[in-house]
């Protein structure tokens, strides 16, 4: 099994709803926990452990559970609805700055303009600068330092007045 078959295997478990999958070959097993009731995060563990040859275990799939119905989500106020969402571009891991070392490209009341340098976005080892598309004042950072992110997960909210 491959490292693309167990990320597709992680990916099919989050989705399905289960929280506990074990998978056992002759080679590998797999044991996948996804978030426990109290809405932990997802954890995955993987361990390669030599098992008899000629001996197959069984794979333990259990039934998916049926998921429990999402919280509707909060209606945005009248409030933010005049901000302007900035969102991911790309999938990667989100930063502020541009070196450890170095200060915030932006803070809650910058003022910036179209083509400003607002964040870098790693993803596979590079850098993406992400600019700006408006002028404006961020008036809100939706995401922490050094966190992954979704394509089209929204970053920053922008008042263009």
């Amino acid at each position: 099994m491959d490292i693309k078959e167990i990320q597709s295997l992680i990916k099919f478990v989050a989705k399905s709803g289960a929280s506990e999958v074990k998978l056992e070959t002759d080679d590998i097993k797999i044991t996948i926990r996804t978030g426990s009731t109290t809405g932990g995060n997802e954890t995955t563990y993987v361990h390669q452990v030599p098992v008899a040859q000629g001996h197959m275990a069984p794979v333990a799939v259990p039934a998916a559970e049926p998921a429990a119905p999402a919280a509707p989500a909060p209606k945005e106020s009248a409030e933010e609805s005049k901000y302007i969402t900035i969102k991911s571009p790309i999938i990667g891991t989100f930063y502020r700055k541009p070196s450890p070392d170095k200060p915030s490209f932006v803070e809650v009341g910058s003022t910036i303009a179209k083509g400003d340098v607002l964040c870098v976005i790693e993803a596979m080892k590079l850098f993406n600068d992400i600019e700006s598309e408006v002028s404006g004042k961020i008036v809100k950072i939706l995401v922490d330092d050094a966190s992954p992110v979704e394509f089209d997960q929204p970053l920053f909210l922008v008042d263009p007045s």
